[in-house]
């Protein structure tokens, strides 16, 4: 093997584009960074949400947000690195305005999950992974959005739209290019997806209580065994008395 390189089959997986030097970090970005930092009692507990802010004045993780992180955090650019292309929530190249999410996990593909990505797929004119040509929308195929009880589930920057069917996209994809208010299922304000990558990484929109954080179906059995005053058995004795 001396001398030969190994070949990777997925040769676009796990890399950010480095030839892409663009970057709207300011000072005041950095202060926010170590905002964050500060909230931790190890600071590079903080990279995760660090990562988010990036997102949010980048639009990616970009190379200087990596330089950025690592200064602040006193870590190699090459742990941020390896972080940042852990997790897919960090996109290596620029999201959209809105970023769509359409959930093809098992319960959701049956319930047509399959044939919604496919469909908004062909709306958008882009395969997931990519973005529209005017950046107003990006495309990602999720794994699971934890929301089979309203399967098939689409996210818009990452909130719900439960129940939905391709009549159901086109309207939500029409309302969204043309700047129209819109609230998800359960009834939060869809914002863009870097004002949405700003909440999440701990700097709060005021937006915390729009909407129930469950709802319809999530609650079904919980009204069940209320109406039949149904309740969890009690611990035994022993597990009482270790407790």
């Amino acid at each position: 093997m001396s001398g030969h390189e190994f070949q990777s089959f997925f040769p676009e997986s796990g890399t950010v584009d480095m030839a892409d030097t663009s970057t709207h970090i300011t000072e005041a970005t950095l202060v926010e960074m170590r905002v964050l930092a500060d909230r931790y009692p190890q600071a590079r507990s903080a990279l995760l949400p660090m990562l988010h802010l990036v997102q949010s004045v980048d639009g990616r993780v970009s190379p200087r947000g990596i330089e950025a992180c690592a200064e602040v955090l006193g870590i190699t650019a090459a742990q941020v690195s390896g972080v940042a292309t852990f997790y897919t929530m960090y996109k290596r190249r620029p999201a959209g305005e809105h970023h769509i999410g359409v959930c093809t996990t098992a319960l959701c593909a049956v319930m047509g999950g399959d044939a919604l990505l496919e469909h908004v797929s062909d709306s958008l004119g882009v395969h997931p992974g990519e973005t529209t040509a005017d950046g107003k929308f990006s495309l990602e195929a999720v794994e699971c959005n934890a929301a089979c009880d309203f399967a098939p589930v689409m996210m818009v920057n990452w909130e719900f739209m439960d129940n939905m069917d391709p009549d159901k996209a086109d309207l939500l994809l029409d309302d969204l290019a043309h700047d129209r208010e819109v609230h998800s299922t359960r009834g939060a304000t869809i914002t863009s997806w870097k004002e949405a990558e700003r909440v999440l990484a701990g700097f709060p929109d005021g937006r915390a209580d729009e909407g129930p954080a469950a709802a319809g179906a999530s609650l079904a059995g919980l009204a069940i065994a209320r109406e039949r005053g149904w309740r969890a058995p009690e611990a035994p004795v022993r597990l009482k008395e270790e407790q």
